[in-house]
């Protein structure tokens, strides 16, 4: 039987062209090894699974190479690439810094620098894992590092950067690997698959590909996983089932169901995907993604962005035609805000349910307000045809008449300055107008609650005269004077209420003062005059600073802007109310006696 060799192994990178996805470093490493101009020392980091180990092997093997290809690319057929190839070499020394962290590891290590290569130029020592290394290995290893023998160099390899002290990273040439994409993960994988004699469908490799999180090992190893589970014919289904992935066929059909308000079959389907033992923050997490894909599908120039295979960017195109962005954008805020809150609810799954159904109305919603807005269309319409109404055609509504007024031409008996005129133009600003109609005694103006409209009149020039726009205005002026003034009445009892919540609301700011406006007594002058009664001028002055903000409450609050507030200073109430919380406490036990009983009997003092 022969010994099987996973394909991570098999089809490991042995040149610097076939690594995968890492084309700048490789190309940065080809160009030094070609200059001469080789670093003393290189740091590779990066996640796992990206090509750290590999790169670091394939640049000791070709500076050692003693017959390089004309791309500078280790030639396999001299005695040290031999001896590497059969992990035979004596020039490249590997150690795993995780099981060897020691100090007295890195002294031994240090030791064998000493000696020269037997064969080839350089001894290149690659260490994985670095970051494993104690801090008295890492301060063992800074000397030998800095001011290596010429003939040494260092290859480290670690995943996590941070955990590297800064004086070994300031001798070190850094390159940072990146994730590599899904695109190039399934081009190797259809690579490695046509090696072996699988079929293997795209969609299939796509799934692999995104499951193994930009790590080319990890996808080969799935990829075994999967032949073994599939033999030599590996579906999309099959690897869906043993990967225990949602399939985006689900997503499809809820984004369907939700257009459509279905939430009959949103429930089942939810249900059916719960029973099948997936997460309901797996579902929320893949329903993000595939709202994103939508959202990325309405627009070819980020179509690009979406790396799925040809007939699944199909679908997002056709899919995406039917949303709205707006839709998409509050749908993603429904469902990023359900992740957030999975972990801490109790009842995940009516969590999850109600995200569904909440998408649902809000695409529901969406279509009825376009419903209202292609309705008030011909609304507007019959709006604007109304200037053709006869004189003799009298409202009865008042807006309606007001309308009128500016659509004809005036009585004869009323005065020359309202004489103007047809309606030309209908606007929706408001413009106070002295109205007069059949129905309504001349000089009677409309209240503000009445003005619903207003409309701006145009008039022939010949018909304009100077005097006529100087009275306009004039008259303009005083109306719009005449509305903004308010004299609504008011009763005392209204005007305890707004200066109670008042206080309420500045008790934290100004406590002094709320509690001035409890205890003081209030009493109504000439309509609009309010006065404030207090014990002491203190009280008072206290009160006055910030009158001027009573004064804008009152006359907001109670509507009538004629209000004003007077101070009156009067010793005899000095001790009508309880002002300190001393005195407060004392004729809370003075109306209840039984609270005086008790302080005396627990022998109770009060502390304020």
């Amino acid at each position: 039987m022969e010994s099987y060799i996973v394909s991570a192994r098999k089809y490991r990178p042995v040149t610097f062209s076939s690594v995968v996805g890492q084309e700048a470093i490789t190309q940065t490493l080809k160009n030094a090894v070609k200059s001469g101009h080789l670093a003393q020392a290189f740091l590779f980091c990066g996640p796992r699974g990206v090509g750290k180990t590999t790169c670091a092997r394939i640049l000791a093997k070709t500076i050692n190479c003693q017959n390089l290809t004309p791309d500078f690319e280790a030639c396999d057929e001299c005695e040290s690439c031999k001896a590497f190839n059969q992990s035979a070499s004596f020039n490249i020394i590997e150690l795993d810094a995780a099981s060897n962290n020691s100090v007295e590891d890195i002294r031994h290590l240090v030791d064998q620098v000493r000696i020269p290569p037997q064969i080839g130029k350089y001894k290149v020592y690659i260490i994985d894992e670095v970051h494993m290394l104690s801090q008295a290995a890492f301060n063992a290893f800074l000397k030998t590092l800095e001011e290596p023998p010429a003939y040494a160099k260092f290859i480290l390899a670690t995943t996590e950067k941070n955990k590297i002290i800064p004086t070994i990273l300031s001798r070190c040439q850094v390159f940072d690997f990146k994730r590599i994409t899904i695109e190039d993960i399934v081009n190797h994988l259809q690579f490695v698959a046509k090696s072996e004699n699988i079929t293997a469908e795209p969609e299939a490799l796509h799934v692999i590909a995104q499951k193994s999180d930009g790590a080319m090992r990890d996808a080969l190893s799935l990829f075994d996983q999967m032949v073994s589970f599939s033999g030599t014919n590996l579906t999309y289904k099959n690897v869906i089932d043993n990967l225990n992935i949602l399939d985006y066929d689900y997503f499809f059909k809820m984004v369907n169901y939700m257009l459509d308000g279905n939430s009959t079959d949103i429930l089942l389907t939810i249900n059916s995907i719960f029973d099948n033992g997936f997460e309901g923050q797996h579902f929320i997490v893949g329903m993000c993604k595939h709202l994103r894909s939508l959202l990325i599908s309405k627009n070819p120039a980020t179509l690009k962005l979406l790396q799925e295979s040809e007939s699944l960017k199909k679908r997002y195109e056709e899919q995406a035609a039917q949303c709205s962005q707006q839709f998409l954008l509050n749908a993603l805020n429904i469902f990023n805000k359900c992740d957030i809150d999975y972990r801490q609810s109790n009842n995940k799954h009516l969590l999850v349910e109600i995200a569904l159904l909440n998408v649902a109305a809000l695409f529901d919603h969406e279509q009825k307000k376009k419903s209202d807005v292609a309705q008030s269309t011909p609304l507007q319409t019959q709006q604007n045809n109304s200037s053709s109404v006869s004189r003799t055609q009298k409202p009865t509504n008042p807006t309606i008449a007001t309308k009128q007024l500016f659509q004809e031409s005036a009585s004869p008996n009323t005065s020359s300055a309202s004489q103007v005129q047809k309606t030309s133009t209908l606007t929706g600003s408001v413009t106070p107008q002295t109205a007069v109609t059949d129905e309504q005694p001349a000089g009677q103006k409309i209240t503000e609650p009445q003005r619903t409209a207003s409309y701006v009149t145009r008039t022939s020039p010949s018909l304009i005269r100077i005097s006529d726009i100087g009275k306009k205005k004039q008259n303009e002026t005083v109306i719009n004077k005449d509305i903004q003034q308010r004299h609504n009445e008011f009763t005392i009892e209204e005007v305890k209420y707004e200066i109670n919540r008042y206080a309420e609301s500045i008790n934290k700011e100004n406590t002094f003062l709320a509690n001035l406006l409890e205890i003081a007594i209030i009493n109504i002058h000439d309509n609009d005059v309010i006065e404030f009664h207090f014990a002491n001028k203190v009280n008072g002055d206290t009160f006055n600073k910030d009158s001027s903000n009573i004064i804008r409450m009152l006359r907001n609050k109670l509507a009538n802007d004629n209000i004003s507030v007077t101070t009156v200073i009067d010793e005899t109430i000095s001790n009508s109310k309880p002002y300190t919380d001393t005195e407060k406490f004392a004729e809370m036990m003075e109306n209840n006696p039984e609270l005086k009983y008790l302080k005396n009997k627990l022998m109770l003092e009060a502390e304020f």
